[in-house]
């Protein structure tokens, strides 16, 4: 027998949880072929494994890098940390469905993510028609993805902070069902940005119960996860209950002093509804901050319109004087980051302009001081006019033992919640979140060296409980016949090393990874052979 890729000597680990064992893995045709003693079989390319674990190829649960693969395919700082499938279209925001009048709107918010000078170009409509354009590409990962209900609602009624007319929700169910029959894994929701922000409970139960005809999950950026944290926990179970299908609380978090230890809460919660029947699971990433857009700081009135309307608030001194009155002060279920952490704890992490890169790294008192302003706030307004809404921040908000309590719990698997980057070119700009490059190393080299997590759990975790979640049965484990997703690291020189500081740093141990038999990462080394795929869901109407 012949093999194009044998790895030798390793001890895998299956991805189902049970304990390590040595053995040999055969791959032929971008298929696990075999798994034994190889000794004396011969392979294209042989990968000698020896102290090294053989792993399925990490799956990340709640990935944004949809809005890079049409212009930076390569996924770098993906793929380097032993990714081989990111699930996509999170926190209600896909890049499909498009109606023409909203172009201009949606290619302007997408266009927020990239880097300066290049801008983002929308030339489709459909969900279909979307993938399609994917499709053409040969990506570093491979890509699912899911429906966003805030892109839906933008389609059917633009960002208007209302609720939809009854033609209008019918709209949003119609695109819902042709999202899933193109191949949408289920439906998301961002409950703290627009237009999500103004959906009613009702109204997501409504369109969550398309995707769950279709066999769809149900993912939530919930509406808050601060002081609102445990109503916002229930409303996602109950749009779950009352739609009929599988709840994935993304990104979970007790992100406010106020809910600090209030994790033992959300969990008996998630708990509780899963022996009532319902099936709710969650995902998170290894870190005590977020990030998000800067925007996200105005309260939900102010997007009102979209990105144009809220820059002419902006400049509004009345509109402005209210909207710092609501920071000061709050709304009743705002997830309101200054109000609620601080000035001190919001820092900038990119900028368009030329003119406000000294800013990024430093957070909202810095500036201040820097610029003379009188009040954070004014730096705020100032920032988000001069960058006409381009401006990306990250938050820190979350306490260590709330992240280990949530990492140990049996319902949780990874997700880096990030972007793509790459240390050098263009994807290198502004300071992302670490969690860009370190999110699987950093739970590898810190989490499982600390006995947080045994490493069989770990890489449970981030493959075959992602994959049974999101319906990719054919990876997620080292079985024969799945498909031949793999990543090879190093238990004792794993890590991390991004830096909130100085984020763009590949991390260390992760030797090779292999997307579909293909050799992507090679000795550490990111080969710039693209193997990934678009994947779409296998279309089972069941209800």
């Amino acid at each position: 027998m012949y093999y194009d890729l044998i790895i030798k000597n390793g001890r895998i680990v299956d991805g189902a949880g049970n304990p390590w064992y040595r053995g040999d893995v055969a791959i032929a045709e971008g298929k696990i072929k075999d798994i034994e003693d190889l000794s004396g079989v011969r392979g294209d390319v042989v990968i000698n494994a020896q102290n090294k674990i053989v792993a399925p190829g990490f799956i990340d649960a709640h990935s944004h890098a949809d809005y890079f693969t049409l212009v930076f395919p390569q996924l770098e700082s993906t793929v380097m940390q032993g990714i081989t499938t990111v699930i996509t279209g999170q926190c209600g925001g896909s890049l499909a469905p498009i109606d023409p009048k909203m172009r201009s709107e949606m290619e302007k918010r997408a266009s927020s993510s990239l880097p300066p000078g290049i801008e983002f170009r929308i030339t489709w409509e459909t969900f279909d028609e979307y993938l399609k354009e994917e499709e053409k590409l040969r990506l570093g990962v491979n890509v699912a993805h899911l429906v966003g209900h805030g892109t839906i609602r933008a389609a059917a009624m633009g960002f208007e902070a209302r609720d939809p007319t009854p033609n209008e929700l019918k709209t949003m169910k119609k695109l819902t069902a042709e999202a899933m029959e193109a191949g949408a894994f289920g439906v998301s929701s961002g409950l703290i940005y627009p237009p999500g922000i103004f959906a009613k409970t009702e109204e997501l139960i409504e369109v969550a119960k398309v995707a769950s005809q279709y066999g769809g999950v149900y993912a939530s950026h919930i509406r808050g996860e601060g002081v609102n944290l445990l109503k916002s926990v229930e409303e996602a179970i109950r749009i779950g209950e009352e739609a009929c299908l599988p709840v994935q609380i993304s990104h979970h978090k007790a992100a406010h002093k106020l809910v600090w230890g209030k994790s033992v809460e959300t969990l008996k919660l998630m708990e509780e509804a899963r022996s009532r029947g319902i099936d709710v699971t969650f995902d998170q990433y290894p870190y005590r901050a977020g990030a998000t857009s800067l925007m996200t700081l105005l309260p939900p009135w102010a997007h009102d319109g979209g990105v144009e309307k809220m820059l002419e608030r902006l400049r509004d001194p009345d509109q402005v004087a209210k909207m710092r009155e609501d920071i000061e002060k709050g709304i009743q279920g705002w997830e309101n980051f200054a109000g609620e952490l601080g000035w001190e704890s919001i820092y900038v992490s990119s900028v368009k302009s030329e003119a406000n890169k000294g800013l990024e790294g430093k957070n909202l008192k810095q500036i201040r001081e820097i610029r003379g302003d009188p009040d954070e706030f004014t730096s705020l307004v100032k920032i988000l006019i001069e960058e006409e809404g381009s401006a990306w921040m990250i938050v820190f908000s979350m306490d260590e033992e709330d992240i280990r309590r949530i990492m140990k719990h049996p319902l949780q698997m990874v997700g880096t919640d990030s972007l793509s980057a790459s240390p050098t070119g263009p994807m290198s700009f502004g300071k992302p979140h670490p969690r860009y490059y370190g999110t699987y190393p950093r739970i590898l080299g810190t989490y499982v060296r600390e006995g947080v997590l045994w490493v069989e759990e770990a890489v449970r975790k981030m493959t075959s409980m992602p994959a049974q979640r999101f319906g990719l049965m054919d990876r997620g484990l080292i079985r024969p016949g799945m498909n031949a997703d793999i990543t090879v690291f190093d238990p004792e020189t794993v890590k991390d090393r991004a830096t909130f500081d100085n984020p763009h740093q590949f991390p260390e141990g992760i030797d090779y990874v292999i997307v579909n038999g293909i050799v992507t990462v090679d000795k550490g080394i990111f080969t710039n052979n693209l193997a990934g795929k678009t994947i779409r869901k296998r279309l089972s109407k069941v209800k």
